[in-house]
């Protein structure tokens, strides 16, 4: 009997598999019921429904248990790790609703509110409420365990620790000479035809009729709306549903899985050599083919380091995959064969191409070098300085010393007594100033030599019928000496050491600019750029600047209290600089922030008060303090200093720009009663009613419209458009700061406000 070595791998890791998550099974119990479970109890809770190669009944015994339910409302809640139970108890019964649920008798239709749009030819928006929200969350975590560590490792989104910045990280550091690469694109549809081939990907790995129905309800209410080749996953905006992320690597894992084979098939064929054995001695230069991909949901980037007919053929099999298996419409003319090094390629927001070395690491130019040479040279001449005064004063503290002594001397009249032994002290000061003088002496070869040229040339002692004549005691004392001498003063070794370190360093010059120079030639690396054009254009899109691209006032704002403007302004530009802080040309992101978003700033705050723009900046100076209720300044803004040392951060998944840049929260006066603030699970009444403004709606521009908005820029939905939402200070204030979205909000609980 022949066994399949792929076969018997696969059955020992799925071995491996099981019997670690067996042993986490057997974690205790939540004892509690009324307390959220931790996530290792939670994963030990779903490995315990794990039979015969698949999960079963996974709705009746986990997700409708209430302490998983629990579990949801906490990550659901945007400041606090911990859930208040009477915050949950005041909007609905977890053990109601986990019986709901177990029972199969939980509505979904009742639990969607559909929002109705501003103007008449809008489009409607279905959002689930806090309940149904509850139950998503709940889902997701437990499709999260089963599914996380069976998706391959270049799938990025809707996963811990796996980010935008951890993609760009993998494409900066692991990718080797690229040469060819394309991106596959989609034609803009919804995954709603094809829920009946995601409900058979899922039921591979999990038997729950009930877990597919209520995915399919989703579906059906208009809750859960994946539409690939959009602008809205992954950016927090409130269409975007809980499950979207995790269902789009689902569906797309038997994609990354045929991708994987092709990589393990492309390696066989080119093996990789040991340089140093294979082509010792040579000129020659081995690049294997390889096979590079990374996928960002639905943002698929396919890189080959081949020649144009692999990458061709690579193209039509991915295509053909794509749209056979997958039953997907891809966009032939979007999804084109590239240039890595002339063309650049758009990619998760930011720019890629493949350059040389020294554009990412450039060497240092002539002014750069004469600055280095000119500040080694004062470095030099004030150490010298300090070299003399301290010789200085060492000949005055000396003859003090001497001076002191001799007066002691003559007053005690020979009969000199020490009241403090200090003989240890001075012996030491002397011997140290003794060292340091031999030792500056010995560094300076031209006194070497001109010492050894006195102390040993033109002595009539060196001479023979001289040292005939003379005591044998003393020829052998000038002999002793003269060998000192020539063992410690002679300057020939010194001048053959410094020749030999001189030659050291230009011989390692020398390789270090043959390498640099064969790595240019041969290498390729990764560089990341932010898309400076369209910044700009959102900028001026967004009102920050004029048509000469000055910084002017944003009128709207003016309703605003002064904090909560420079809130406004500060959430936009931290979250653009969060985001593009791992690109090469962070410096110019910096430049918009700083200049053009502080100084728009300021106008706002100078309309808004009607003074001047240096009246402005003399009572909120450019750092845009300001002070709270007790008289205490704050800084929302990122300070210039701050700017301009901030770098390359954590590996993390920020968020882009968009639904803070479009959204402005304007303040309402009204005497309307308080309402409870719509964030999630907060019981906080002391609330101010915001109305939601979306720039799209104030330009009366359409965000498919790529020449009158900005390329690749999301965008809110329109249906939530002059919505009136009560929120409390803390939330307000993590809003206007980027900390939470929309989708932190329960936008179902909007109030009507005339």
């Amino acid at each position: 009997m022949l066994l399949n070595p792929k076969r018997s791998a696969t059955l020992h890791f799925r071995v491996s598999i099981l019997s670690s998550l067996r042993r986490q099974s057997t974690l205790p119990p939540n004892p509690n019921p009324t307390t959220p479970l931790t996530k290792s109890q939670l994963k030990a809770l779903v490995i315990n429904r794990y039979s015969r190669g698949k999960f079963s009944d996974l709705i009746q015994n986990v997700v409708a248990s209430p302490p998983v339910l629990l579990l949801a409302c906490q990550n659901l809640t945007p400041r606090s790790n911990d859930v208040n139970s009477p915050a949950v108890a005041s909007r609905f019964s977890v053990k109601e609703l986990g019986r709901e649920v177990g029972e199969n008798r939980f509505d979904v239709e009742s639990c969607c509110v559909r929002m109705v749009p501003s103007r008449k030819k809008g489009e409607s928006l279905v959002l689930p409420n806090l309940k149904l929200k509850v139950v998503i969350e709940a889902i997701r975590m437990v499709l999260e365990i089963v599914y996380d560590e069976r998706f391959v490792t270049f799938a990025y989104g809707g996963r811990v620790g796996m980010g935008r910045h951890t993609a760009i990280r993998y494409l900066k550091n692991s990718v080797q000479n690229p040469n060819w690469w394309f991106k596959v694109t989609f034609d803009r549809e919804k995954l709603d035809k094809n829920v009946d081939k995601l409900c058979l990907v899922i039921e591979e790995k999990i038997k729950d009729t009930v877990l597919i129905g209520i995915i399919r309800k989703l579906f059906e209410c208009e809750v859960l709306q994946i539409e690939l080749g959009g602008c809205y996953l992954g950016r927090g905006f409130p269409q975007e549903c809980g499950l979207s992320s995790l269902l789009i690597n689902v569906y797309f894992n038997g994609f990354d899985q045929e991708i994987q084979s092709l990589r393990l098939k492309i390696n066989r064929e080119n093996p990789r050599f040991d340089s140093n054995e294979v082509l010792s001695g040579s000129n020659v230069f081995y690049k294997p083919v390889k096979i590079y991909a990374v996928r960002y949901l639905d943002e698929i980037l396919v890189i080959t380091s081949g020649s144009k007919m692999l990458t061709m053929d690579l193209r039509k099999q991915v295509m053909k995959f794509v749209e056979g298996k997958l039953e997907l419409k891809v966009d032939g003319l979007k999804t084109a064969i590239h240039s890595a090094t002339s063309e650049k390629i758009d990619f998760l927001g930011m720019e890629l191409q493949a350059v040389p070395p020294t554009v990412l690491r450039p060497p240092m130019s002539e002014k750069a070098i004469r600055a280095q040479k000119k500040y080694i040279r004062q470095k030099e001449v004030k150490a010298i300085e300090l070299r003399n005064a301290r010789e200085t004063n060492r000949k005055k503290l000396g003859l003090k010393i001497l001076a002191h002594v001799f007066n002691k001397l003559k007053q005690s009249r020979g009969e000199f007594k020490f009241d403090f032994h200090i003989e240890n002290q001075v012996r030491e000061i002397f011997t140290t100033w003794a060292d340091e003088v031999v030792k500056e002496f010995l560094a300076s070869l031209e006194e070497q030599s001109n010492w050894y040229r006195m102390l040993s040339a033109g002595d009539f002692l060196s001479l023979r019928h001289i040292r005939n004549q003379l005591p044998q005691e003393l020829v052998d004392a000038y002999d002793h000496f003269q060998e000192q001498v020539d063992k410690h003063i002679k300057p020939i070794k010194a001048r053959k050491a410094l020749e030999e370190a001189e030659r050291r360093i230009e011989a390692e010059e020398e390789q270090k600019y043959g390498e640099r120079t064969v790595e240019e030639l041969t290498r390729l690396c990764m560089k990341v750029d932010a898309p400076i054009e369209l910044v700009r254009k959102a900028v001026k899109m967004a009102g920050f600047t004029n048509n000469m691209g000055r910084p002017r006032p944003i009128k709207l704002l003016i309703a605003l209290e002064d904090t909560d403007i420079i809130k406004w302004y500060a959430g936009v530009g931290r979250r653009w600089l969060d985001f593009f802080c791992c690109c090469h040309n962070f410096k110019m992101v910096k430049i918009v922030v700083s200049y053009h978003l502080r100084f728009s700033c300021l106008l706002t705050l100078a309309e808004k008060h009607e003074s001047t723009k240096l009246e402005a900046i003399r009572h909120y100076t450019k750092d845009l303090k300001v002070s709270d209720f007790n008289g205490i300044e704050e800084m929302h803004f990122p300070t210039e200093r701050e700017v301009k040392m901030m770098g390359d951060k954590i590996l993390s998944d920020p968020k882009p720009v968009d639904g803070t840049l479009s959204l402005a929260m304007i303040r309402l006066a009204s005497d309307e009663p308080s309402y409870s603030c719509v964030a999630h699970f907060c019981d906080r009444k002391d609330t101010i009613v915001y109305r939601v403004r979306l720039l799209q709606n104030r330009l009366n521009v359409n965000p498919l419209d790529e020449k009158k908005w900005v390329p690749r820029m999301g965008a809110i939905h329109e249906s939530l458009n002059r919505k009136c939402l009560p929120l409390c200070p803390d939330h307000i204030h993590d809003l206007y700061m980027g900390a939470i979205s929309l989708q932190d909000i329960d936008c179902t609980s909007f109030v009507d406000v005339d």
